[in-house]
């Protein structure tokens, strides 16, 4: 019926048996009880033996069938079986609880003297219980109870003058032998429940904590745990590429003051472990073969109870360099969704605008209206760029990298062409050119490698100096033989704050510029495998330093990277 709580049904004790038959515990205590039984025979030979150091004459029936019993013990011991054999009355029933009940019964029939043998019976009825289960266990009891009031009868059909007290006696012990049965065979279910759930609590606890070593090892922030003497005991895949490598392969513990580019981490776990309290740093870890690696450092202080340290200091890393990457990757899906719908709509009322201006050009004959119109015309070519900018930077984060577009270019003399255009367009000298014609052909778009000079070139000019060599433009072959280009200047160096976001969309030093040219000259190489940064630089031995732009390009003939 609904709503009511199903009583157990006899399938409850059907389903308990074969977990009881699993039950390391029970399995335990089933082999102590056989070792009981050798026991137990040992020490009525050396009571009998006691017996008789006293002066009472041997009883040979008595000592016979204690020696049998207790040999027989021993060698059922050596062959105990691995699982419990007594689920049921059967031939193992009878080779151990039959056997013990008919020869205590014996001994307790034989009696000689005032010895009592009555006790020994809760040996086996303990054993059916606890191993065999309810059933076996109440049945033994009966077996006990019916020899027991068997033998008082005897005494009572011999006309035994305390025969009525053995009747007694023997209802008594009966009684009491029921009761114990019951309550080690409810004992036995309850050790057989917890064993069940503490096995059911460890496996969960092991599949938790394989769970935990998965995510951890897959987690891209490091994650170190570190005890209060600075030793690392985890250390996950990112944190140890983070800090070089080192600490994957080897043996943990490890102390974190061993290697010297980690005293800065030694000193922040230190640190928190000193004033009990988080902590959180920027710190730059040095590598083996790079430049220093920029780390975002937080510690969290985990205390264990009753233990006689002070617990364990978790360390989480974060590379500064991804996080920034991270960060202008959302920053341009959301900024670029947004400017790319922006300047759609800005486009036809700017054709507009620029249309209009040309005829109403036509049409103006005083200087003063013709700089005002043009003045209008240069903003709204100057808008017009940007709007192409934006459109651009959109339509490459669509359509995604795609380095096959790129045809064998050869450098040294597209670089030439595309500069001497830009100076006859800009109205500038030429800049320096020192090209290196002997070159292999780079994979590139020539229209994307114009984009990216002239969007070079027209950030050189904008800060270099009147010198005639303060703008000069190389090509050469890099340590690693790739084909490199670089376009230099002698401006101001750049503030640190400015070159950190140098590549960034949107980002500007000057409130006139889009800030989106050098994050598409960034785009541009990327969609071709080639590489750019900013250095500062010297153009030869001994010339002042001055800003450049290094472009690393892939050969025609290499593989397309993936993007």
């Amino acid at each position: 019926m609904s709503g009511q709580r199903a009583r157990p049904a006899h399938s409850d004790w059907a389903a308990l048996e074969p977990r009881a038959e699993r039950s390391q515990a029970l399995l335990r205590v089933w082999r102590g009880f056989m070792t009981a039984r050798p026991a137990v025979g040992v020490l009525l030979l050396v009571l009998q033996g006691i017996a008789v150091a006293l002066g009472q004459p041997p009883h040979l029936p008595t000592l016979a069938l204690t020696t049998l019993y207790a040999a027989f013990a021993f060698v059922e011991r050596l062959r105990t079986p691995s699982r419990l054999p007594l689920r049921r009355l059967g031939l193992s029933w009878l080779r151990c609880i039959g056997l013990d009940l008919a020869v205590f019964a014996l001994l307790q029939g034989l009696q000689a003297g005032a010895v009592n043998y009555t006790p020994l019976f809760a040996l086996p009825i303990l054993m059916a219980a606890v191993a065999g289960g309810l059933l076996v266990g109440l049945a033994t009891t009966s077996a006990a109870t019916l020899l027991l009031l068997a033998e008082a009868l005897r005494f009572q059909f011999t006309a035994a003058p305390d025969a009525p007290g053995r009747l007694l006696q023997a209802a008594l012990t009966g009684i009491g032998l029921y009761v114990l049965a019951f309550l080690a065979n409810q004992l036995a279910q309850r050790l057989t429940r917890e064993e069940a759930r503490a096995s059911h609590s460890q496996d969960s606890a092991e599949v938790q904590a394989r769970i935990n070593v998965l995510v951890i090892e897959a987690l891209a922030e490091g994650v170190l745990v570190v005890d209060e003497g600075g030793r690392v005991h985890t250390a996950n895949p990112a944190a140890d590429a983070m800090l070089g490598g080192g600490l994957d392969g080897a043996a943990l513990p490890r102390a974190l003051a061993a290697n010297p580019a980690w005293q800065p981490l030694a000193e922040l776990a230190r640190r928190t472990f000193d004033e009990r309290a988080d902590q959180s740093a920027d710190l730059p870890v040095a590598q083996p073969h790079t430049a220093p690696r920029e780390l975002r450092l937080r510690t969290r202080l985990t205390a264990v109870e009753g233990a006689l340290d002070r617990g364990f200091c978790v360390m989480f890393l974060q590379d500064l360099r991804a996080l920034e990457a991270r960060i202008r990757t959302e920053k341009m899906a959301a900024m670029g969704r947004m400017s790319a719908a922006v300047a759609h709509e800005i486009r036809n009322p700017l054709a507009a605008i620029t249309q209009a201006s040309a005829l109403l050009d036509e049409d103006l004959a005083e200087p003063s209206q013709k700089q005002l119109n043009a003045m209008v015309q240069q903003n709204a070519r100057r808008l017009g760029r940007i709007v192409d900018e934006v459109l651009d930077v959109a339509r490459a984060r669509q359509q995604g990298g795609d380095p096959g577009r790129g045809t064998a270019l050869p450098l040294a003399a597209g670089a030439y062409a595309m500069v001497d255009e830009w100076s006859r367009q800009s109205g500038r000298t030429r800049p320096v050119l020192r090209l290196v014609e002997r070159l292999p052909a780079v994979r590139f778009n020539e229209e994307h490698l114009r984009r990216i000079l002239v969007n070079l070139l027209d950030n050189a000019a904008r800060y270099a100096g009147p010198d005639a060599a303060a703008i000069q433009v190389h090509t050469f072959a890099a340590g690693d033989g790739r084909p490199t280009l670089v376009v230099w200047s002698d401006g101001p160096p750049l503030e640190p704050g400015v070159e950190r976001h140098l590549f960034e969309p949107f980002f500007s030093s000057e409130s006139r510029s889009s800030g989106l040219g050098l994050f598409i000259c960034r785009e541009l190489c990327e969609r071709h495998g080639a590489t750019i940064r900013y250095e500062r630089l010297r153009p030869e031995p001994g010339a002042p330093a001055g800003n450049a732009f290094v472009l690393g390009f892939a050969t025609a003939g290499e593989a397309a990277l993936p993007q």
